[in-house]
C-alpha cells in the first residue's frame, strides 16, 4: 500500500511539473507573439515607449533579447525557476520583492474566503439533501444559483453598500488601518503575522478589512460546493448503511450529520482545488473594489502602466499555485479513498 501511494506521488509530482514547463513555454510563446521585435520588447521592459536607441540597445543586450528563441527560452525558464523575474518598471525593485510584498495578502483573502465558502456550501448542502424535494431544499437551490449567476463585482458593491456604508458594519476599504505599524515581517500575511507578534489591535483590525472581500469571494463560491454535496449527499442517504442506521433506531441527526456527512465529503476535495482557481480570478476584481491592495491590485494597475514584468510575475506565480492546489488535492483524495491510487 505504501509502495501503490509512493508510486501515486511520484507520477503526480512529474505531471505537476510538466504542467508548470508547459506554462512556462505558453507564457513565453504568447510573450513573444504580441510582443515580435527585440527592440519592442526593450522597450517595455525599461518602460518607456520612446526610449532611445542607445538605451533600448543596452537593454537587449542585457537581456540576449536578440538570441535564439531557444536560447531566450532557457534563460526565462532558468530565472524563473530561481525566482528571477526582473526588475519592476513601476518601482524600480526586483519584480520578486514586489511579489513578496503582495502575494501573500491575496493567498490569505483566498484562502480565508474558500474556507467560509466550503464552510457555508457544505452546511446548505448537506441542509438541502436531508429535506429533498421540500421547502428548504428548494430554498438553498434558489440562493445558490441567484449568487452563482451574479457578477462578482455586483455582489462586492452590494456588500460593500449594505455592511460598510449602510450598517457601518465593517470598514468599506483597505487592508488594515493605516494609523497602525505592521508587525514584523514574516509570512507577509497581515493576520498571521500579528498573531506571531501578538498585536492584537492590528489583527482585529486586519480582520475586520479582511472579512467583507472573504465573504464577497465565499459567497461566489459557495453555490458549487453546496450542489455537489447535495448530490453527494443523497447518494449516500440513498445507500444501505444509511437504511441500516435508521433501523438501529439512530435519529435523523446522527445519520445525516454522523454518516452521510462524512462519507458525502471526498468529492469536496477536488472540488476544492477547481475552487482555488476560481477565488485567485475573482480575487482581482474584489481587491479593486475594497481597494485591498494584493496582487490584483497591484497587476491591476501594472496592466493599465503597462507593466509587463509585473504582469507576467503573476500569471506565472498564479498558474503555479493553481498546480500545486491540483497536486495537493489529488493527494489528499488519495489518503481518503485508497482506490484512487491504482487509476
Amino acid at each position: 500500500m505504501v509502495s501503490n501511494f509512493g508510486f501515486f506521488v511520484t507520477r503526480r509530482a512529474i505531471n505537476a511539473l510538466i504542467t508548470v514547463v508547459l506554462l512556462l513555454a505558453l507564457v513565453f510563446a504568447l510573450l513573444h507573439i504580441l510582443i515580435p521585435s527585440p527592440e519592442a520588447m526593450a522597450r517595455i521592459i525599461v518602460g518607456n515607449p520612446r526610449a532611445s536607441p542607445g538605451i533600448t540597445a543596452s537593454i537587449i543586450k542585457a537581456n540576449n533579447l536578440d538570441a535564439p528563441l531557444y536560447v531566450q527560452f532557457f534563460n526565462y525558464l532558468w530565472n524563473t525557476i530561481h525566482g528571477n523575474f526582473g526588475v519592476d518598471t513601476q518601482l524600480h525593485i526586483p519584480e520578486v520583492d514586489v511579489l513578496k510584498e503582495y502575494l501573500p495578502i491575496t493567498l490569505e483573502l483566498v484562502v480565508v474566503g474558500q474556507i467560509i465558502g466550503v464552510l457555508i456550501g457544505l452546511y446548505t448542502g448537506a441542509i438541502a439533501a436531508a429535506n429533498r424535494n421540500r421547502a428548504p431544499d428548494y430554498g438553498m437551490k434558489a440562493l445558490y444559483l441567484t449568487t452563482w449567476s451574479a457578477p462578482i463585482f455586483l455582489v462586492a458593491f452590494i456588500f460593500q453598500l449594505i455592511l460598510a456604508y449602510w450598517l457601518n458594519l465593517l470598514p468599506a476599504s483597505g487592508v488594515v488601518d493605516p494609523i497602525l505599524y505592521a508587525p514584523h515581517y514574516v509570512t507577509g500575511m497581515p493576520l498571521v503575522d500579528a498573531l506571531i507578534a501578538g498585536d492584537w489591535v492590528y489583527f482585529w483590525s486586519a480582520l475586520q478589512h479582511l472579512l467583507l472581500p472573504a465573504f464577497t469571494i465565499a459567497v461566489i463560491g459557495f453555490g458549487l460546493v453546496t450542489r455537489i454535496e447535495r448530490s453527494s449527499m443523497i447518494d449516500a442517504l440513498d445507500r444501505d448503511y444509511v437504511k441500516l442506521a435508521y433501523m438501529k433506531g439512530l435519529s435523523k441527526r446522527k445519520v445525516v450529520w454522523g454518516t452521510a456527512f462524512r462519507n458525502a465529503l471526498i468529492p469536496i476535495i477536488t472540488l476544492v482545488a477547481l475552487l482555488f482557481a476560481t477565488s485567485v480570478g475573482g480575487s482581482v476584481i474584489v481587491e479593486v473594489v475594497y481597494h485591498y491592495h494584493g496582487m490584483g491590485f497591484f497587476t491591476v494597475n501594472a496592466a493599465f502602466n503597462y507593466d509587463y514584468t509585473a504582469i507576467l510575475a503573476f500569471t506565472i506565480i498564479i498558474g503555479i499555485s493553481v498546480i500545486a492546489a491540483n497536486f495537493v488535492a489529488d493527494l489528499l483524495y488519495a489518503i481518503a479513498d485508497p482506490r484512487v491510487r491504482l487509476t
